[in-house]
């Protein structure tokens, strides 16, 4: 989802970063193949912050959009 339909949308801009975060995170972990401590350092983040930050259930939105 782009930012200007999350803003037409009248997605609450904490939703809108959590799902940014999240998409993110997926895709620099998909860079590195699923390895947690390559994607945790390239992020500058402890490998356990993302994997916590990986465990959050996902946002409202990403059900939403995955229903639609």
């Amino acid at each position: 989802m782009l930012v200007a339909e999350m803003v037409r949308g009248g997605i609450p801009l904490e939703l809108a970063r959590r799902e940014f975060e999240r998409v993110y995170l997926e895709e620099v972990l998909a860079a590195h193949e699923g390895n947690h401590s390559a994607a945790a350092r390239e992020l500058g983040i402890h490998r356990n912050t993302l994997a916590k930050k990986l465990e959050a259930p996902p946002s409202r939105l990403r059900r939403v959009s995955l229903a639609s």
